[in-house]
């Protein structure tokens, strides 16, 4: 329970920093009621509440039958995750949403047991529905990048 403190703590002292840095901040034009800062100052607010919560009162970690262990093979999938979150932040102006959610969805599925053929074909129409879906819909700009031919 030591550990799950001492991570509160520091991860507190982290959010307490990155609300400190958002409080000042102020668009030059507004395109939201609330404005740009609103949504990280919630989000660490929130994630704050939790970790005074968890620094307070630390739950005893119980470990159950249906978990994985934490052997190698699962450190490397972990590892292999992270790195390809960061191709696709790496990708995604430049190659767009959509070419960079494929990049990173295909070896994502392959990686966690998926086969070729439907991973393809559900990752392929998930970038295109969920590019849509945010665009169009919920009218947020996502980039096109090299498929920026397409567009109107």
């Amino acid at each position: 329970m030591l550990l799950q403190r001492l991570f509160a703590a520091v991860l507190l002292l982290a959010c307490t920093g990155l609300a400190l840095m958002a409080w000042p901040y102020q668009a030059a034009f507004s395109y939201e009621p609330v404005g740009p800062r609103a949504y990280p100052l919630l989000m660490l607010g929130l994630m704050g509440l939790g970790l005074l919560y968890l620094l307070l009162r630390p739950t005893p970690i119980v470990h159950s039958e249906d978990e994985p262990p934490l052997d190698r093979e699962t450190l490397r999938k972990i590892g292999l995750c992270v790195v390809l979150l960061l191709v696709f932040a790496g990708t995604f102006e430049t190659l767009g949403f959509i070419l960079s959610s494929i990049l990173v969805g295909i070896p994502m599925a392959r990686l966690y047991g998926g086969r070729w053929l439907p991973g393809t074909i559900v990752i392929g129409l998930m970038s295109i529905g969920l590019y849509l879906l945010f665009d169009k819909a919920m009218d947020v700009p996502l980039p096109l990048g090299l498929l920026d031919v397409l567009e109107n």
